[in-house]
């Protein structure tokens, strides 16, 4: 087996791509082939074992319900995915791979030994489960069957074709569950990604890192796409000097269900070859800082009240500081265009901003921006 494991390991250095690994419990085997076999940096984004309890709680971000098992190595490579997406460099294709085992030791077990090793990248997943027959291997030998599990399932994440042979006995076998995608909007709606940048020309970019500080994001339903979500980006993108204009469309809402994919398409559609939209599942301002830091949101004076209301923060002030405060520390802003009235046109020094935060808003001006018809209206005439 190790021969053919440093020959897989070779092969894996020479595919595109690289990985972020998160391997507990077993699978440690792996990581000396990887690291060992000359080439492991066009491979190796980052490798974290995190093995105590409280140590894979952290990674994930919660603790799971069972340490081992199939969901939890999905979660591990979930997470090590998005920490791929953070370490890659520009666009290049990442992978997170998770393995969740439990095997021999130096005392009895009474439970199965087994290993669940996932993968997820952009397109789709998969879960590789195996329970191993207890008795007929030391740890050694244990993890060795691990590691070779580890390496095949990069091997197919890589588009690599050749495997390590497992050498199982009739009552093992490894069992595999997955799911592909078509294209970045359908992992979107499943939940696979969190978000998507669509470009003019239709192109899909799962996970595209975008650097907010020379953007104005325009976030909005879209329902429909109209001339005032255009007139308000270029007056705020023209106020503060940033030439990009991103619109964003969050396909989770936190009152109204998910959209549908159709839907999203629908929507979407408006875009093609006007401007890129990026797609989220960032029903929230801070969320969609947390995507965007250092971006200006272009908003009207209707989200500029909503943004500073207690009630839409669980009726908490606190909660309603800190999540502005957190924005203001990613150095975002909001540029705030006026909005027609019955009492007439109400600007940002009609809202109610708390005064430590001021520095966050700009307004502008009624000369700059004015539309006096909303997406709600204009479905309304759609309807009539």
């Amino acid at each position: 087996m190790q021969n053919k494991a440093l020959a897989l390991t070779k092969a894996l250095h020479a595919a595109p791509g690289k990985a972020s690994l998160a391997i507990a419990g077993a699978g440690n085997r792996a990581v000396g082939w990887i690291l060992g076999v000359a080439g492991a940096s066009r491979t190796v984004l980052d490798i974290q074992i995190p093995y105590a309890s409280s140590a894979m709680s952290e990674y994930l971000g919660s603790e799971p319900s069972q340490f081992v098992s199939a969901d939890t190595a999905r979660a591990l490579a979930r997470a090590a995915y998005f920490r791929a997406v953070q370490l890659r460099d520009g666009r290049e294709r990442v992978v997170g791979l998770g393995c969740s085992a439990t095997i021999a030791t130096d005392r009895p077990k009474r439970g199965e030994h087994r290993c669940h090793v996932a993968i997820h990248n952009a397109d789709g997943g998969a879960v590789f489960s195996l329970t191993l027959e207890k008795g007929l291997r030391n740890r050694d030998g244990e993890d060795e069957i691990v590691s070779a599990l580890v390496l095949n399932a990069l091997a197919e994440a890589f588009g690599v074709d050749d495997r390590v042979p497992l050498s199982l006995s009739p009552v093992e076998r490894v069992e595999r569950e997955g799911a592909d995608y078509a294209d970045a909007l359908s992992a979107l709606s499943a939940g696979h990604i969190a978000h998507a940048l669509i470009k003019p020309d239709g192109t899909q970019h799962p996970d595209a890192l975008i650097d907010g500080g020379g953007a104005v994001v325009m976030a909005g339903s879209f329902n429909p796409m109209h001339e005032g979500h255009e007139k308000l980006a270029l007056a705020a993108s023209a106020l503060g000097g940033r030439p990009l204009v991103i619109y964003e469309l969050s396909i989770t809402n936190v009152d109204k269900p998910q959209l549908d994919l159709s839907e999203i398409r629908r929507r979407l559609s408006r875009f093609a070859g006007f401007a890129p939209l990026l797609a989220t599942r960032a029903p929230t301002f801070r969320e969609k800082a947390n995507l965007m830091p250092g971006c200006a949101f272009a908003i009207g004076f209707d989200t500029m009240e909503r943004l500073v209301d207690a009630r839409y923060y669980n009726d908490s002030d606190p909660r309603m500081m800190t999540a502005l405060l957190e924005m203001r520390a990613m150095g975002c802003k909001f540029a705030v265009g006026g909005r027609a009235t019955p009492n007439g046109f109400k600007t940002l020094r009609d809202a109610n901003i708390p005064p430590s935060l001021a520095d966050m808003f700009i307004e502008i001006p009624e000369s700059a921006f004015r539309e006096d018809v909303s997406s709600s209206e204009i479905r309304g005439l759609a309807e009539e």
